[in-house]
């Protein structure tokens, strides 16, 4: 069995209320913290233990911290971002609708270590239900004096927020999360300065995922030599995944890092093989942003060794032959899946979701949905495909913020991998409403 930090304790009941949390040893870590750690002990901790950030980019988060400005006289602030809006991925929400207390109390050791007196949680407004879970757990944490003043008479001070989104995907760029925060529209910031320097209202800031502030609470209850024993290398912990698509056992899991991506397609223990005994297609392993692998390049490298649930495996070759681990939005598709189609959502997704500040993003997406759709209609041209490639990479690299790449890297994996897909629909468009039909005569 995969050790379990995170969800160890989801399947008890009433986990979610403080009192029960605290019966399985909730905030125990936080009291042994204050009392026994100065604030930059536990940093020291979260470096040794090579967390990474869980978000998406996977930079060290320890690193992270350690890169904020400390002016003196001027606030510091942390912020979680649970604007989990990457199609594919929920396992924040699974997280916060199961176990509140476990982010909060990383947001007080977070905070702590940071010196920040005051913190904020930024949810997406889809998940406003979820807002609520939250300031009920943040409110039982006030009156049990672990939030406020003195916490644990610790003498260390904290005030803690929850501010809803307005469902907007940009917000979940640290910057343009930061700008909605302060209560302007969700743009973008140009970097430098990072918000590490100038952050909220221009104070020092750390921003971090709702998974990365969650580990700080194992990593602290073990230590953090021992957190960087578990998973694989720089791949250090657990992970969170969310897993769905035709699969049998959708939901999400808690793996150790560097487990066999084949393991974990089709053990019973986790997603438990493909919906209906049908082959596997495809993968996008890290959330809709990241590129899409074939059958072939998921289950093994180019090197033909098993391709492992971690950051180095999955990006084993680069782009050409590997893709990210992401987010951990994990996507299975089956034999009939339309690959074509799958991308005509995912840009019909970015296109609506682009904030409009980048020229090449703005434009360059809408280009991408519409040359999708032409193709999908049967009105598309071979000319068309390079078309796709091109503006794509005109998109790749151009923009302020990543979202640019999020639209440009599942279009140029798509042709990359499947393109007589994408030529069918073009040469043979009746031939191709039958994905499982047309694959079986090109074999």
């Amino acid at each position: 069995m995969s050790k379990k930090l995170l969800l160890k304790n989801d399947h008890i009941a009433g986990i979610n209320t403080l009192p029960v949390y605290r019966e399985h040893g909730g905030y125990t870590v936080l009291a042994n913290t204050l009392k026994n750690l100065t604030p930059d002990a536990v940093v020291e901790e979260v470096k040794k233990s090579g967390l990474r950030g869980r978000g998406g980019a996977g930079f060290p988060t320890g690193m992270k911290w350690s890169f904020l400005a400390k002016p003196e006289g001027i606030p510091r602030y942390v912020v979680c971002n649970a604007d989990e809006s990457e199609p594919g991925t929920f396992k924040d929400r699974y997280l916060m609708e199961r176990i509140p207390h476990l982010l909060v109390e990383g947001m007080i050791l977070s905070s702590y270590a940071l010196g920040a007196n005051t913190a904020y949680i930024y949810i997406r407004g889809e998940y406003f239900y979820v807002s609520r879970i939250l300031e009920t757990a943040i409110e039982e944490a006030y009156k049990a004096g672990l939030l406020g003043k003195n916490i644990l008479n610790s003498g260390y001070d904290l005030d803690l927020h929850v501010q809803v989104g307005a469902g907007a995907y940009i917000c979940g760029e640290e910057t343009a999360l930061l700008e909605s925060l302060e209560g302007k529209r969700g743009n973008p910031r140009i970097k430098p300065p990072f918000p590490a320097v100038a952050g909220l209202y221009g104070c020092p800031t750390v921003v971090n995922n709702v998974e990365t502030i969650a580990a700080v609470v194992p990593i602290l209850e073990l230590g953090g030599d021992e957190y960087a024993k578990i998973g694989i290398g720089k791949s250090t912990g657990t992970k969170l995944i969310s897993a769905s698509g035709h699969i049998n056992k959708p939901g999400v899991y808690e793996i150790e890092l560097g487990l066999p991506v084949e393991e974990f397609i089709y053990s019973d223990q986790y997603c438990g093989g493909i919906r209906g005994g049908r082959k596997l297609k495809a993968v996008v392993a890290g959330g809709s942003s990241v590129p899409i692998l074939p059958t072939e390049l998921i289950l093994k490298t180019a090197n033909g060794e098993p391709r492992l649930m971690s950051y180095e495996s999955l990006g084993d070759g680069g782009f050409a032959t590997g893709t990210m681990l992401g987010s951990g939005g994990f996507i299975v598709m089956d034999e009939d899946t339309s690959i074509v189609k799958n991308l005509y959502t995912f840009s019909r997704f970015y296109h609506h979701e682009s904030c409009g500040q980048c020229s090449p993003c703005r434009e360059g997406t809408g280009w991408m949905e519409r040359i999708l759709k032409k193709i999908l209609d049967g009105k598309g041209t071979l000319s068309d495909i390079d078309l796709l490639w091109d503006i794509q990479s005109k998109i790749e690299g151009k923009t302020i913020c990543p979202l640019g790449e999020a639209a440009a890297w599942p279009v140029a994996a798509a042709i990359r991998h499947f393109r007589p897909e994408f030529e069918a629909y073009v040469t043979n468009p009746d031939s191709i409403k039958d994905i499982k039909h047309y694959y079986r005569l090109q074999n």
